[in-house]
């Protein structure tokens, strides 16, 4: 029941976001046609144009003002921001993470990214009894495009990638185990396990400007992994920054966004 009021409360953050990007975009849209549909010739015989009470001398005139003032500088911005999404999960789920980015804005249309979290887990596995624990940093640095019309609108439609990787030492203990040869208990604990994982992302997200310099976002990624390091217990059951280890996995992040 606390597993899926977690989920209830992630869905509902994630489905006001999306309304408000959704929205920002069709209202810039519609601004931005009407903006276009003043650059025109006003009379037959006039050859003067008005774009919002400028005139100018021919409608080419008009068009290149325009497309300047839409146009935006190469380092458009900096930005910050912190994932609630997996803070959330850290607190109340098996697993989750502490995640902070850096991102730099190209003209509005491309987000170099760079990401780092902290992954934890502190979790028995009812069914076996296995205690597994770690807390252990990871990165990844990637690219995000916006694929919105109008690059100066208040929502963004994001699809990018990462390259992402862990290293990182982990803790299990369960029941001690029967020595099949000699007889007699033998403990089955093992602390400062180090493992190692290398794996890429595909980022679908949305963002949306909710008051002055703050922007709220959410991703959906899909992770495949391409490298692990097999341990002296096998695999780890949790990689930071990747979730349950396995050949791929789905996550998804709630940000929080401060520009700069």
């Amino acid at each position: 029941m606390m597993m899926l009021r977690i989920y209830a409360f992630i869905f509902g953050l994630l489905f006001v976001s999306s309304s408000r990007a959704l929205s920002a975009e069709i209202k810039n849209a519609d601004c931005d046609a009407w903006v276009t549909d003043t650059v025109r010739v006003t009379d037959s015989k006039r050859a003067d144009t008005d774009i919002k009470g400028v005139q100018y001398s021919s409608p080419q005139e008009a068009a290149a003002a325009l497309e300047a003032k839409r146009r935006m500088p190469f380092l458009a911005g900096v930005s910050i921001s912190t994932d609630l999404c997996g803070a959330i999960m850290a607190a109340c789920t098996p697993y989750g993470q502490y995640e902070a980015a850096a991102r730099l804005n190209l003209r509005g249309r491309y987000f170099p990214v760079f990401e780092m979290g902290v992954g934890v887990s502190n979790h028995t596995n009812d069914a076996t009894d296995l205690h597994y624990k770690v807390h252990s940093p990871y990165y990844r640095i990637g690219l995000d495009y916006n694929v919105a019309k109008n690059v100066r609108a208040q929502g963004r439609i994001f699809v990018g990638v990462r390259y992402a990787f862990s290293t990182y030492k982990f803790d299990v203990d369960g029941p001690d185990m029967v020595d099949p040869v000699y007889g007699g208990n033998v403990p089955f604990s093992y602390h400062g396990v180090r493992g190692t994982n290398h794996w890429g992302e595909a980022v679908f997200g949305l963002e949306a400007r909710v008051w002055g310099i703050l922007h709220l976002g959410w991703s959906i990624r899909y992770r495949m992994r391409f490298y692990n390091k097999r341990t002296i217990v096998d695999n780890s059951w949790y990689v930071p920054g990747y979730g349950k280890n396995d050949t791929h996995a789905i996550g998804g992040t709630f940000n929080v966004v401060v520009d700069i």
